[in-house]
């Protein structure tokens, strides 16, 4: 019997609304309802269930709440500590859940117009310059042909690590006469979207897969070599933890340089190289412009202050 029809057989009290014993169902059966990937109804579960702790620390109940005490809730969300982040999750997590409850006519949307923690969009990732990255690639070059083909792909594409973990053998592939390796997206269903492999991008790739025995077009591009995961897909942890211990090696232990550096790093090299926001955003297959801008932001801040006009004025003056 699926959640939906045990919620029918619930008792409720003389107001017809549900009583705090059955939250735990009320909750299972909003979060089965909502039509999304499983690990966001996990968060959603896990947030909402966070709500209704607070309600109970306090001793409140779903039939008495107004606006207000969700604003309460909000305030107590900012004195936690918590990230922004983090906060907007629980925040939208409630939101969905009223609005659910009101649609089923369980409770009033009291949280509706309760808005978000507004963010700033700021440049996390410290990009490498172009003598980093070559430095970089030059480390790995000496130390392993999976490690270093990886690394040069992440930096001359712009992909994901997530991407990357996702890439099988047959996805490199080719557009008219351009060689490309199809890429499964963050949040995409399927292999929708590309990057496209220039030679010095292609060759190390070509020399790890020859280096591998039974390859098919279905076998993941980068395998594990560890003899617990011998010849199973990489993880991103791995790849990420691979590329940290390759920027400690060149002098870049910072929690600023990360496996996302080399996106950043691809997306600034591509801008002072001249490239216009609308064909880097391609490249990076941003779908909105202003992510572009987000990781340019730090690469707009160095050019100018090494191109700075206002000492113009001492020579005009």
């Amino acid at each position: 019997m699926n959640n939906m029809n045990n919620l029918k057989q619930i008792e409720v009290n003389e107001t017809g609304l549900i009583p705090l014993p059955s939250y735990s169902l009320l909750i299972d059966t909003f979060v089965s309802s909502q039509d999304v990937r499983p690990n966001s109804r996990a968060l959603y579960k896990r947030t909402v269930k966070q709500f209704f702790n607070w309600l109970m620390a306090n001793g409140l109940e779903l039939k008495t709440l107004t606006r207000i005490e969700i604003i309460k809730y909000k305030e107590f969300l900012l004195e936690s500590g918590l990230s922004t982040l983090t906060i907007d999750s629980y925040l939208v997590a409630v939101r969905k859940f009223f609005e659910w409850a009101e649609t089923n006519k369980y409770y009033p949307n009291v949280a509706k117009g309760i808005k978000g923690i507004r963010r700033k969009r700021d440049y996390r990732k410290m990009p490498l310059t172009s003598a980093q990255g070559k430095e970089l690639l030059e480390h790995f070059e000496s130390y392993a042909l999976r490690d270093y083909a990886m690394v040069n792909l992440l930096i001359r594409t712009g992909l994901r690590t997530i991407e990357l973990i996702r890439a099988n053998v047959g996805d490199v592939t080719f557009k008219g006469d351009t060689r490309v390796l199809l890429v499964h997206g963050k949040g995409r269903d399927e292999k929708d979207n590309f990057v496209i492999l220039s030679k010095k991008a292609y060759e190390p790739i070509k020399e790890y897969l020859e280096t591998r025995q039974k390859v098919n077009q279905n076998s993941p591009l980068f395998i594990s070599v560890s003899n617990k995961n011998f010849n199973q897909r990489l993880t991103t942890r791995s790849i990420r933890r691979i590329v940290k211990e390759g920027l400690r090696a060149i002098g870049l232990d910072n929690k600023e340089f990360t496996a996302h550096s080399l996106r950043h790093s691809f997306a600034s090299y591509l801008f002072k190289d001249g490239q216009r926001l609308e064909h880097i955003q391609g490249a990076l297959r941003h779908t909105n412009p202003a992510t572009t801008q987000i990781y340019l932001k730090g690469i707009e801040q160095e050019m100018r202050l090494k191109n700075n006009v206002e000492s113009r004025i001492d020579d005009i003056l």
